[in-house]
């Protein structure tokens, strides 16, 4: 075994069996799982640091407290919540292949729920009515996914079949494993030829508000915006002009401010369906979870260069999850 450092990991060693040999003893492997439970007093000896799945910013404090840290993994897709807190020279890495299933469902249900008016069935059942009548199918729509990483690809692979028109954004140009992916500058001329809008980029500096007035203005009447990636992407005031004028429909797992307070205006926009923030927060998150960090501890024990990194201050590389 290479790694002589601590290991911080957030779920009970027996949930995380078989760990590679060397770390399968607990040896030097604590438990912290950032909601309660008992923190270790051996942080300053921490090199691996498996995040707890939450966005509190307790268990990102911690890292002041670990002067070895070497490894930071993020049991989430995004990353931009950790970034204030990375010390330089600390890899970071992603939880790419542990959101994918859970987050395409989810925009796949999302997307259907808000075109056959599933709130009004709903609605209608608890108030005893009977609301029968033609509602908008997603068959023959032109769906646009914007952001083609992981995430976005699994949302096309869903997408395969339900006799849509499927349009693909990302960065750059490239060919991708269902079609030809167009380069984000492309988006301005897509829009207004586009049904269903589906966000699943990341949140950096050029995606922040990139769903902004002059975007949704382009989009044709009755179009719908879906976004399961973060809320800053889109523009709160604008998204709720357009609902309210009737123009647009949303559906939303992700807003801005989240959590979203009771009061908020954007609960009670027509057309708008709101879950919240439970793309990754399905059955299908843990068993995914558990193995990839079974699979990074085997990398790092054995010596090996860790997957799915995002940033290395170092080296000054990052990489991107869905763009």
């Amino acid at each position: 075994m290479v790694t002589e450092g601590r290991i911080w990991v957030p779920y009970a060693l027996e949930q995380l069996a078989p760990l590679p040999g060397g770390l399968g003893d607990g040896s030097i492997v604590d438990v912290y799982d950032g909601f309660g439970g008992p923190v270790p007093d051996t942080a300053a000896d921490v090199e691996f640091y498996v995040l707890p799945y939450t966005f509190d910013r307790v268990p990102l404090t911690r890292i002041a407290e670990m002067p070895r840290l070497r490894v930071i993994q993020t049991l989430t897709a995004g990353y931009e919540h950790v970034l204030p807190y990375l010390p330089p020279g600390v890899v970071l890495c992603n939880g790419r292949g542990i959101h994918e299933t859970s987050t395409a469902e989810l925009a796949l249900a999302l997307t259907l729920a808000a075109l056959r008016d599933i709130p009004t069935f709903v609605r209608g059942q608890d108030a005893g009515e009977w609301r029968s009548g033609f509602y908008p199918a997603l068959a023959d729509k032109r769906v646009l996914i914007v952001g083609y990483g992981a995430i976005g690809e699994a949302v096309d692979r869903r997408l395969q079949g339900f006799e849509v028109d499927v349009v693909r954004v990302a960065r750059s140009a490239r060919s991708g494993p269902h079609g030809p992916i167009r380069a984000m500058a492309d988006l301005p001329g897509l829009l207004p030829h586009t049904d269903v809008v589906i966000l699943t980029v990341p949140l950096t500096e050029d995606t922040r508000g990139l769903v902004d007035a002059d975007f949704l203005a382009r989009l044709p009447d009755g179009a719908l915006v879906v976004n399961v990636a973060r809320g800053p992407v889109v523009d709160t005031d604008a998204l709720l002009a357009e609902l309210r004028a009737g123009r647009l429909r949303a559906a939303l797992d992700v807003t801005d401010p989240e959590p979203l307070p009771a009061d908020h205006p954007l609960r009670f926009a027509p057309g708008v369906l709101i879950s919240p923030h439970v793309g990754g927060s399905s059955s299908a998150f843990l068993p995914r979870a558990l193995r990839l960090i079974r699979e990074q501890l085997a990398r790092w024990s054995e010596g090996v260069t860790p997957a799915n990194i995002v940033r290395d201050r170092a080296t000054k590389t990052a990489r991107s999850r869905s763009a």
